[in-house]
């Protein structure tokens, strides 16, 4: 897998950034088959920084529904893969530097 295909998006949360500015923890929303080595060289590679660890969680796919005049609207959202890493001492990714 490619590294440019391994990070999807960086997850902007107020919980995400408590763990940021309290504990060094980067969210991010990466590509189901990516492992954690994988997902290590690339934020290594595209922030400058060096990871210490990575913890990786897979969020369920959720059926939703709603009301509208057509009647119920129902439909799935798709599962996920996010990661939580951990940087080094001192450094800090700037997630906001891109928007």
């Amino acid at each position: 897998m490619k590294l440019a295909d391994v990070l999807v998006k960086p997850i902007l949360s107020e919980k995400a950034n408590q763990l940021s500015e309290k504990s060094r923890v980067y969210s991010f929303k990466v590509a189901r088959l990516a492992n954690k080595l994988e997902i290590k060289k690339a934020v290594e590679e595209f922030y400058g920084v060096t990871v210490e660890d990575v913890r990786t969680a897979v969020a369920p796919a959720k059926s939703k529904s709603r009301f509208t005049k057509a009647g119920v609207i129902s439909g799935r959202k798709p599962s996920y893969k996010k990661a939580f890493v951990t940087v080094g001492e001192g450094e800090t990714i700037d997630l906001y530097a891109n928007i």
